[in-house]
């Protein structure tokens, strides 16, 4: 693991898997702004389906997981510059030492598991006796923590420039992101703070437990091994009907896992050559 401790301040190359997951963020909220100068009513209620609402998704909303990370209210313009320069920097930085699929795949298992977290908290709320809200949650937000995480996680030395001020090294930036989403679950926001402590914990479990090449290399190297494990099995079954079938012509032979010949007694080996 490189331990790189230099300021990083200029803005990363703007590429791959970047620029994909900012481009079509900026394509969604430019979208969604016309959208509303022309039809306010329609764009109010794409806004409404495409949000994570824990209600709404356990009432049939399955694809808003998948969408409403990409959602940003028109009229957020700010927070949402804020949110594609932090994703610019920070899928950029992590591009640099990691494959594109790694990339988008830390970026979207941090977003699903902020809406599973969402999705818990809203759920037990009432076991537990308190009111989580009725928060819809939009915006990059999660994706972005599970970034940070991994940074922090994988590069903890580097430092950044917290505010374009003061340098900090990535580990404390992590940290001290973590305990205002802590302190947050006090607060009327508790749910979006627990939201994006679920991203975070989603980003720091993939970078623990996920190969350096993505989930598409994993599963593809799982189905090899799956698939090699089959054949393996019927080329051992396959030597048991033969070892039988030898028995039973008076012959004792032995095949190894391979399918190759081991030889017990040596006055048969000339049979096998």
């Amino acid at each position: 693991m490189p331990r790189l401790g230099a300021t990083q301040f200029a803005m990363p190359e703007f590429h791959g898997a970047t620029r994909r997951l900012v481009l079509v963020n900026l394509l969604a909220y430019f979208g969604l702004a016309l959208l509303a100068l022309a039809l306010p009513a329609m764009a109010n209620g794409l806004l409404r389906g495409l949000a994570f609402e824990p209600h709404s998704f356990l009432n049939g909303g399955f694809w808003q997981p998948f969408t409403y990370s990409v959602v940003h209210p028109p009229g957020a313009l700010m927070g949402t510059l804020f949110e594609l320069l932090s994703l610019w920097f920070l899928a950029g930085f992590l591009e640099n030492f990691h494959s594109s699929s790694w990339v988008t795949s830390l970026y979207v298992v941090s977003v699903l598991g902020t809406a599973a977290a969402a999705t818990a908290i809203y759920a037990c709320s009432g076991a537990l006796g308190f009111d989580a809200g009725t928060v819809a949650l939009t915006g990059c937000f999660g994706g972005i923590f599970g970034l940070l995480v991994a940074i922090g996680a994988l590069y903890g030395d580097v430092q950044f420039l917290m505010f374009f001020i003061i340098g900090i090294k990535a580990k404390y930036l992590v940290a001290i992101y973590a305990l205002v989403s802590i302190a947050m679950l006090f607060g009327q926001q508790r749910m979006y703070a627990f939201a994006q402590l679920g991203g975070a914990l989603a980003g720091l479990l993939y970078v623990r437990l996920a190969s350096r090449r993505g989930f598409s290399f994993s599963l593809s190297e799982q189905w090899y091994g799956l698939r090699n494990r089959y054949y393996r099995w019927k080329r051992r079954r396959a030597s048991r009907k033969f070892e039988v079938y030898m028995r039973r012509q008076g012959r004792t032979i032995h095949i190894d896992g391979y399918g190759r010949p081991i030889d017990k007694d040596p006055e048969d080996k000339k049979h096998w050559n």
